[in-house]
């Protein structure tokens, strides 16, 4: 299938994110409905090849069948203050919380002081994970972990807490919480280092990174961990991907990072994917065609991502 025309949009973010304010993500229309191909403004186009290929596959309505009808999620707290996480927390409608740590200008101390604040908005029962994004070297993520371990009151388990693959399987060795890999699988070149290097107790997938949601059922099954299904801040059209990954997984036993539509202040769907007593529904959203037309960038951003289509399209031609 090739893709048609892009519809471009713009989204404001509630909370500053990943460095972003705004979240740029480009549509497009298919046969059974709408695919997102959403990379990152920095990807190169070797880097958006796979997520253009996960649109299209949305957009054909190659999807597998589904063996559960909802998914567990969990709610993400961005590197903010505390009293921003104990209210996004609250707000959030899930019981598991993933909270980002480790962000550059800050210090421990402050991803203590937000994990205590997410432990309070939980309660006793609720679980608390992180992801520090590689941003740790091994000695400062054994440390951090022991910290935020005591101050979330136990940790379900810590992403990706530095950046190689040879680090995690070090640090995994060094700790007792679990370690799950994210960027150690999707921008790897072999993602089943983790594996041979027993380097991750859990797999974080993401179905645009890595090409579709038959593409991550593939690593799924050959990689032999758990899997926690992530977003890459997307519309609830890529979310609606990330669900159908997760809908069609043989075992779940984890919350997924799949709540992230609470970021963004406006959405494409009729009826945005946005968790209720901490499940999202499985099935593809209805697009609102208003709007498309409410969130559309402007058209220097629309030629840019058409630029962006373009060079992708030279890479896949090779």
């Amino acid at each position: 299938m090739s893709a048609g025309p892009l519809r471009v949009l713009s989204i404001p973010m509630r909370t500053r994110f990943r460095g972003l304010e705004h979240r740029e993500v480009a549509l497009l229309e298919g046969p059974a409905g709408w695919g997102e191909w959403s990379p990152f403004l920095e990807y190169d186009a070797e880097v958006a090849a796979p997520w253009l290929a996960c649109a299209r596959e949305a957009a054909a309505g190659d999807w597998p069948d589904p063996v559960r009808t909802h998914v567990p999620v969990n709610v993400t707290v961005p590197a903010c203050d505390p009293e921003r996480a104990h209210a996004i927390v609250r707000a959030g409608g899930c019981t598991t919380a993933k909270v980002k740590v480790a962000e550059p200008g800050q210090v421990l101390a402050d991803d203590e002081a937000r994990l205590e604040a997410v432990r309070d908005a939980l309660g006793p029962a609720g679980l608390v994970r992180v992801d520090a994004n590689g941003g740790w070297s091994v000695d400062d993520a054994v440390r951090a972990v022991a910290v935020l371990d005591q101050a979330a009151g136990g940790l379900e388990y810590v992403e990706q807490p530095c950046a190689s693959v040879e680090e995690l399987a070090a640090v995994r060795r060094r700790i007792a919480v679990p370690v799950a890999a994210d960027e150690s699988i999707r921008r790897a070149e072999d993602p089943y280092r983790v594996r041979d290097l027993e380097a991750a107790d859990i797999a974080v997938l993401k179905v645009q990174p890595l090409g579709g949601v038959r593409a991550c059922l593939r690593i799924a099954e050959q990689i032999g961990l758990p899997v926690v299904v992530s977003s890459a801040l997307e519309t609830s059209v890529g979310i609606a991907a990330g669900v159908a990954l997760a809908a069609a997984l043989p075992e779940l036993p984890h919350a997924c990072g799949l709540a992230t539509v609470q970021l963004l202040t406006d959405d494409v769907a009729v009826s945005p994917l946005l968790p209720v007593d901490g499940v999202l529904p499985v099935g593809a959203p209805v697009v609102d065609l208003a709007a498309l037309s409410r969130l559309a960038a402007a058209p220097e951003r629309v030629a840019h991502w058409e630029a962006r289509l373009a060079q992708v399209r030279e890479v896949e031609a090779r």
